[in-house]
């Protein structure tokens, strides 16, 4: 049986909590969402929900690095 989706070798988009982002980074969950509020780190909503790609939390970690 064949799928009708497009098969390729990208992984799905893993999305986490600003309480795993905190943990991730070492920060609290207020400094994540202030990152957050000031736009400096991007989110996506899921209804009433917040949550951060684990390639947004790259992308934005990597910015920064000095």
């Amino acid at each position: 049986m064949t799928s009708s989706f497009p098969t390729n070798n990208r992984q799905p988009l893993r999305l986490l909590s600003i309480a795993t982002v905190a943990d991730l980074t070492d920060l609290s969950t207020k400094t994540v969402r202030r990152m957050i509020t000031r736009g400096d780190l991007r989110v996506i909503r899921v209804g009433r929900q917040i949550r951060v790609s684990e390639d947004d939390l790259s992308m934005f970690l990597h910015q920064r690095r000095e």
